[in-house]
């Protein structure tokens, strides 16, 4: 990635909130790098070095501030970086995937030669995956260290530390401080019972938004979604034993930040949380770039993101199951599916009882015992054959999933038609151009007599089309309410 210094120079003036994540500031005075928005006395330019990420400013000998803490800052969206590979590549570094495979295997997974994707990401980052994977365990031992009063033996483990004593060493020699010390500073109770952490987004966000579009979907039991907040249930695979717990998000707009809550049974899969609250709040947007591209549609709701999935399999069972039936009876099946088929959550907070169930699951079921929570059988074996795909790997339904060959494999399962293939792309793989075309509602919103005629409307929107969908969801739900109170 390119960086020009006099405009980086001129946003770290401005602190200018669009360009927090995009690139880090390293100070030869100081040596330390900080997130652009960083409250610190601007320095020097001549001072100043810019990185494409923390990886690369750790690697020029540079340590985190511990005022702006870069762990926090936002992360990528699909359109942010001249790759997709090496964006797919970095997500699932940052999920956890390097601590227990190696870089061959992360190739396997993206579609490509180790030499190919070696050769993007250090273009893209300024660093090797293994240099970017070490930066983001330590980073995030040093979120939990501030954040939480985890055991220094289970934060290692939770960071992706093999040992406290590599953790340790690794963490004197890239911070120059002693992780004890940086606890003594850290306002954390010994008693906790639960973990909170933050995730920063680029305003502005559409919270309320947010909120009314996961609510109308909400799925009993496996959701709570309240006036200000959203939780859910979420099961985590940790080696061979399955974590099963919950999370609950908050929205903290004076620190343009969400609040992250876990209870502590789920401390051994911590690193695996932040990217899945990112992807499902779409947090890597660029509401700036998004807004202005869709102009007079996103006024009504500046800062709108598509909202993403914990699970992506759990998208293509609401995709079937809500195809030509309203939303409230697709719902009410779904809670079905998941009170019969999901692992109950002990100790979870009100309105949380059930997991939803995972693609294994389905995979081992028999159309009939779908067919009893209230579905016909070509969706239950559109379902099940989706799930055995899933389950065997051959589709991966989440952001780092090559796009064609995905949405490929998807539209040669009988049942699932071109909209479910579209919703799936919008929200399990985060594709910002996906259209759901044939939609009822996005064809009675648009005026549109088909198809044809709804997808040459909404071309003006590329590359921005699902965001474009959301908002005239949005606006139809807002006509609705008003017409029809009920």
């Amino acid at each position: 990635m390119d960086l020009d210094a006099d405009t980086c120079y001129q946003a770290l003036l401005a602190r200018d909130r669009r360009f927090d994540g995009r690139f880090f500031v390293g100070v030869s005075s100081t040596g330390i790098y900080c997130r652009p928005i960083c409250a610190v006395r601007s320095p020097k330019q001549s001072n100043c070095s810019f990185f494409p990420s923390a990886a690369a400013a750790e690697r020029a000998r540079f340590r985190p501030c511990l005022r702006c803490r870069p762990e926090l800052a936002p992360g990528y969206g699909l359109q942010d970086i001249g790759s997709r590979l090496a964006q797919a590549a970095a997500a699932l570094i940052e999920d956890g995937f390097l601590n227990g495979a190696n870089v061959a295997a992360l190739a396997r997974r993206v579609g490509v030669t180790e030499r190919h994707l070696r050769r993007i990401f250090q273009a893209e980052f300024g660093a090797s995956m293994l240099d970017f994977a070490l930066t983001q365990r330590l980073l995030m031992a040093k979120r939990l260290l501030t954040e939480t009063p985890l055991p220094m033996t289970e934060l290692a483990l939770a960071a992706g530390f093999g040992s406290v004593r590599r953790f340790n060493g690794l963490f004197r020699t890239r911070y120059g401080l002693n992780p004890s010390q940086l606890r003594k500073h850290a306002d954390v109770g010994s008693n906790a019972q639960t973990l909170t952490f933050l995730l920063a987004y680029r305003p502005p966000l559409a919270w309320d938004g947010l909120l009314a579009f996961l609510a109308h979907r909400r799925i009993d039991g496996v959701e709570n979604i309240g006036t200000d907040s959203y939780a859910r249930t979420i099961a985590l695979q940790h080696g061979t034993r399955e974590v099963i717990g919950w999370f609950k998000v908050a929205h903290l707009p004076q620190r343009f930040a969400l609040s992250v809550t876990i209870p502590m049974s789920m401390a051994s899969v911590a690193a695996a949380i932040p990217g899945r609250v990112r992807r499902l709040f779409d947090l890597g947007a660029r509401p700036d770039l998004i807004d202005m591209h869709l102009g007079q549609l996103a006024a009504g709701q500046p800062g709108m993101r598509v909202p993403g999935a914990v699970d992506g399999f759990e998208i293509i069972v609401r995709a079937i199951v809500g195809q030509q039936i309203s939303v409230v009876h697709a719902r009410s099946v779904l809670a079905r599916i998941a009170l019969r088929f999901g692992s109950e959550v002990d100790t979870a907070p009100p309105g949380l009882a059930t997991t939803f169930p995972g693609a294994t699951v389905f995979a081992g079921l028999d159309p009939a015992a779908l067919q009893e929570t209230g579905i016909t059988r070509i969706r239950a074996e559109a379902i099940i054959l989706a799930a055995i795909e899933v389950a065997s790997g051959r589709i991966a339904l989440e952001p780092t999933a090559p796009l064609g060959d995905t949405l490929a494999a998807l539209r040669r399962i009988r049942g699932i038609g071109e909209w479910t293939v579209q919703y799936v792309a919008m929200r399990a793989l985060a594709w910002p151009n996906a259209f759901p075309e044939g939609d009822a509602v996005l064809t009675k919103q648009l005026g549109a007599t088909d198809a044809a005629a709804l997808r040459l409307h909404a071309s003006r929107w590329e590359p921005w089309r699902a965001y474009a969908a959301v908002h005239l969801w949005r606006q139809f739900a807002e006509i609705s309410q008003t017409f029809n109170p009920t």
